[in-house]
């Protein structure tokens, strides 16, 4: 919702948008790839005090989650915002000469036109938050991570650590799969 909201936001202020502000788009896209240039587990650790303050612990599953929402938020806010981008400027134009207002642009054409490219963004960002769930594990968040750390990486068995890749080989294959189905049903 918040990348959602972030492509939004990013798509009128763009400098041939519908509001045109080069002033805070230029701040947002700052913000964002600055965001977007820290490694997870580097930005997971950085964030530990914001972490401990808002859910009241720096370790476990609800720590893991605020990490991980702002650091998924701009990558999927981004990626929104460039397939609402390609939309074609003749079809906001015709829409607009038949009176349609910024509100029904943005969720009748612009959303609409997107929707096999954000579905592929959401693919993509599954397969990304697999991952850095995968990192948050490490940090005591539990899951896949966790356990190839713990009972494969750090107990010297290679069977758990294979397994547990080999797992997340399938999901993300599977993950494709099922992306790959619904963006060629959508286009």
């Amino acid at each position: 919702i918040i990348g959602f909201i972030i492509a939004i936001i990013l798509d009128i202020t763009r400098s041939d948008g519908m509001y045109p502000n080069k002033i805070f788009f230029n701040i947002m896209d700052t913000i964002i790839n600055l965001i977007r240039s820290f490694p997870f587990v580097i930005l997971m650790v950085s964030l530990i005090p914001l972490t401990r303050f808002i859910t009241g612990s720096s370790i476990g599953v609800k720590a893991a989650i605020f990490p991980l929402c702002v650091t998924m938020s701009p990558y999927m806010g981004r990626l929104f915002q460039s397939h609402m981008e390609q939309v074609s400027k003749e079809t906001i134009e015709a829409a607009r000469s038949f009176g349609a207002s910024p509100a029904q642009i943005i969720w009748h054409i612009t959303l609409v036109e997107a929707v096999p490219g954000i579905c592929s963004v959401i693919c993509f960002a599954t397969i990304a938050a697999l991952n850095a769930t995968t990192i948050a594990g490490m940090v005591g968040a539990g899951g896949l991570g966790n356990v190839a750390i713990r009972y494969g990486y750090q107990n010297f068995n290679d069977k758990i650590m294979y397994s547990t890749v080999a797992i997340l080989i399938v999901l993300v294959q599977i993950i494709q799969f099922i992306g790959n189905r619904i963006y060629n049903k959508l286009k």
